[in-house]
């Protein structure tokens, strides 16, 4: 198949780690990669934001990016691109007019936008649409403090309805869906997924590469790993720690570990671990390069992600591949991946003391991680894994585009419902 992904701030070329490369960004760039191993023809359209960068870059086998001219040719915030998407759309909307793909996929909703437009401008391209967050969940739960245009949960609705499918990477979205009146048959739920081949377990006579490993001289270490933006919770995280003696905490994330004292989030936290007294038990490394973080998520007893919500959560299911248990918040896609009690335990969101309780106990029985280590990384492996996710993506695309699905019909029944595995 010809396959066009639309990612307009989410690049899978850009550096993880700053305010809008996160999830979204590894997992386009995953996804493309896995459907092109599968021998389809995949391009992924992005905002153009470098003047430096070819307009075509070939990401890997069947996968190439392609940069759209649409607003300024520098960095933007994510929050700053709608009034561009005209430009984007009328741009797609040239390409498919000439070279139709078999289907699109937009992901975000800004991509939806452009995606729809450009589509029925062009003809009638079948859209696909993968929201990664919603801003129904975003303005309840950061009341007072949303940045998204106004704009953009109607311009959600609108898209939802338009598109030919839209894809939850969670069971929780499935009601938020709906809620916008998007048909439950045009609805289909295929989580995201984990290199099950960079992240994985230690290997025997592995060693910590940081050498004395527990830099501050404590007896046990946890980990926490993501953008530096409040709703991630990393303060929560910080304040239980005063309730874990003897741990220390690694912060992994933002901006090059030169550039934290110029982060104001940063420095907020910083002053939260002060306020806590827990500053000598807490490090930040900055942003930590991607092939280097298998290596730190297996150095810690245990990984955490406290955010206030979570549209999927890369993090805990890579810690859970390279067999290390996780302590999450009981949100969003937390809920699907982690088997409270089995791979990790659920806490209530921005509860530093139950967060401390749940820390404590595991820390206190080695037995326990262990057993979950093992569980976790079964469970990315079999259901997580990318080739799984590509084939579950593509029986979407194929029932959108019409063509016949080599895979069994039930899977798509199962997928399309929101069945767990």
């Amino acid at each position: 198949m010809r396959i066009d992904m639309v990612s307009e701030h989410a690049s899978p070329l850009a550096t993880l780690g700053g305010a809008d490369a996160g999830g979204q960004n590894v997992h386009v760039a995953a996804l493309a990669m896995a459907l092109g191993r599968c021998g389809h023809d995949v391009r992924v359209y992005t905002r153009r934001d470098d003047p430096g960068r070819p307009d075509s870059v070939r990401l890997g086998a069947g996968v190439t990016v392609e940069h759209v001219r649409a607003g300024p040719v520098r960095p933007l915030p994510k929050d700053a691109l709608l009034e561009h998407m005209p430009a984007f759309a009328d741009r797609l909307a040239r390409r498919w007019s000439d070279e139709p793909p078999d289907v699109a996929h937009a992901h975000f909703w800004m991509s939806g936008l452009a995606a729809v437009t450009a589509a029925a401008a062009a003809g009638g391209v079948p859209v696909v649409q993968t929201f990664h967050a919603l801003g129904s969940v975003k303005r309840r739960c950061q009341p007072g403090s949303d940045t998204s245009p106004p704009e953009r949960v109607s311009v959600e609705r609108a898209v939802g309805r338009r598109a030919d499918a839209v894809i939850a990477t969670c069971t929780d979205e499935v009601r938020e869906l709906a809620a916008y009146g998007i048909p439950a048959s045009r609805i289909y739920v295929v989580p995201c997924g984990v290199d099950t081949a960079h992240f994985g377990p230690p290997a025997a006579g592995w060693r910590s590469p940081d050498g004395a490993r527990r830099w501050s001289g404590g007896a046990s270490r946890i980990v926490t790993i993501g953008r530096l933006v409040r709703r991630k919770g990393v303060d929560t995280v910080i304040a239980a720690l005063a309730g874990v003696p003897g741990a220390e905490l690694i912060v992994a994330g933002g901006p090059a570990a030169g550039q934290l004292a110029g982060d104001a989030e940063a420095q907020r936290l910083r002053g939260v671990a002060e306020a806590h007294a827990v500053a000598r038990r807490v490090r930040f490394t900055g942003q930590v390069p991607h092939q280097t973080v298998p290596a730190l998520l297996r150095s810690a007893d245990l990984v955490v992600s406290d955010p206030w919500y979570e549209p999927f959560g890369i993090v805990p299911l890579e810690a859970m591949a390279c067999g290390t248990p996780v302590v999450v918040s009981a949100v969003g896609g937390h809920l699907d991946t982690v088997v409270d009690g089995r791979t990790g335990l659920l806490v209530p969101p921005r509860n530093p003391a139950a967060l401390a309780g749940a820390l404590r106990r595991l820390l206190a029985d080695p037995d326990r991680r262990a057993a979950m280590g093992a569980a976790g990384t079964e469970r990315a492996r079999s259901r997580y894994r990318w080739g799984r996710i590509a084939e579950e993506t593509l029986t979407v695309y194929e029932r959108v585009a019409g063509a016949p699905s080599p895979l069994a019909a039930g899977a798509v029944t199962a997928t399309q419902k929101g069945t767990r595995s």
